[in-house]
């Protein structure tokens, strides 16, 4: 999708005259999600910059709040750069599990609406409501009742596009920023789109775009009136002619309600470097509850974990191995990441340190899937342990995720994450979220 920091916002009027006729998609944004998670958890921050991210020296922003936004602080943005811009911002680690559960609370809220759903991420996700429309009423007010019911039921905001076309209602949805709804009446489409630069449209990266301004082609309008041989001779055929349709309107992609997710996984850059062996078994141990825990939010299992280090050099070194069998025990991904740690250490490393440690959680399935197939090799599990996890994640999702932990994390603090404990807060480094 074009950028969404390129897109001007507008004041979007009032919605209530516009023609919605034909406009079964809607796009449904929330509003700065992981900061707007932080500040409902803590009210005390509201109305303070408040970022979401990793540690000064080497992390990123993932996510700001609106105040933050202001002294134009944004994701993907050097957490240093960020705290030049706002030397005042509160900056929080992030919690991946916590971001999860609220996921999904809207999309389920989503989902009542009608199974056409497709998430795009934690905080998105596009919506055909064609055959919502005679039972729930117009676009129009189906959008409405979501923002109402998203802000009564989770005290959070999101924008929604609607519009006849699925990646115009993303754009519609991205320019009414913050808590707005905005039409894109379908005969308007073309009026809409021309106007804008051409970092709007879904695949212009910072490259074509510099690609395209070299030509003279600044806003969406001037990709549709360019000649097509000029396009693809500069960007290639195949971007000329998605392009060139998406400028002029044309989208036919439909809703998908489901992504499968390939993998799980958690990794953590660090704000010096790893180099002792016990330090490193220790945030291994961390990652691996990490994963563990959204293994079973996700209601999946692992039949594969992969090690992957990144040397202070850059260097990224991954290696995987099959697990005994099927799991989103913690415990087990431990055992085996560990043993990929010990090969690591003995074979490649030659002593250099860690600058970031991650593990992934691969070739998953849901636990009805498919039976495990026992040979004469398979282990029998301690059901206790996956109990005991479970019995965890309740807790923490209780009463947050400094709750409770396996005694083996108590004994060595995150001093290799931490920064400045006045100003931050680092739980862990969520992945950056340009589009909120």
């Amino acid at each position: 999708m074009g950028r969404s920091a390129d897109q001007p916002r507008v004041r979007q009027g009032d919605q209530t005259r516009v023609d919605d006729t034909g406009c079964h998609f809607l796009h449904v944004d929330m509003d700065a999600f992981f900061a707007s998670v932080e500040i409902r958890r803590n009210p005390e921050l509201r109305g303070k910059p408040v970022v979401v991210g990793g540690p000064e020296n080497r992390g990123v922003v993932a996510a700001a709040s609106y105040e933050a936004r202001k002294y134009g602080v944004r994701s993907a943005m050097p957490m240093s750069r960020a705290l030049r811009l706002c030397p005042h911002a509160v900056v929080i680690g992030g919690n991946h599990a916590d971001y999860g559960a609220v996921s999904r609370e809207v999309m389920a809220i989503l989902r009542d609406v009608t199974p056409l759903v497709q998430p795009l991420s934690l905080d998105e996700a596009f919506l055909d409501i064609r055959g919502a429309i005679r039972l729930l009423g117009s676009p129009r007010e189906i959008a409405t009742a979501i923002r109402a019911r998203v802000e009564q039921q989770l005290g959070l905001t999101c924008s929604v596009g609607v519009a006849s076309v699925m990646f115009v209602a993303k754009i519609a949805s991205t320019r009414c920023k913050p808590d707005g709804m905005m039409i894109v009446p379908a005969d308007r489409v073309l009026d809409f789109l021309h106007p804008l630069p051409v970092s709007a449209l879904w695949g212009v990266g910072p490259r074509t775009e510099q690609r395209l301004r070299a030509l003279g082609i600044q806003t969406v309008a001037d990709v549709a009136l360019a000649r097509f041989e000029t396009l693809r001779s500069n960007i290639g055929a195949a971007a000329a002619t998605h392009l060139r349709q998406l400028a002029t309107g044309i989208d036919n992609r439909p809703v998908v309600p489901e992504r499968v997710e390939k993998s799980i996984g958690a990794e953590e850059t660090y704000l010096y470097d790893l180099v002792d062996s016990d330090r490193v078994v220790t945030e291994l141990h961390k990652l691996c509850q990490k994963v563990g825990t959204r293994l079973r939010t996700a209601d999946m299992r692992a039949k594969s974990v992969a090690l992957k280090l990144r040397t202070p050099d850059f260097t990224t070194l991954s290696r995987s191995r099959v697990l005994p069998g099927p799991t989103d025990v913690a415990r087990e991904l431990f055992g085996t990441a560990r043993e990929l740690w010990t090969e690591f250490e003995r074979t490649e490393l030659n002593g250099r340190g860690l600058r970031l440690l991650g593990v992934r959680a691969e070739k998953l399935s849901q636990p009805d899937d498919a039976p495990e197939q026992l040979t004469f090799d398979t282990v029998e599990r301690d059901p206790g342990w996956a109990q005991a996890e479970r019995a965890i994640d309740q807790l923490v999702s209780r009463y947050g995720a400094g709750a409770l932990r396996p005694a083996a994390l108590l004994q060595r603090s995150s001093d290799a994450t931490s920064s400045t404990p006045t100003r931050q807060i680092i739980r862990e480094e969520p992945r950056a979220n340009p589009a909120d």
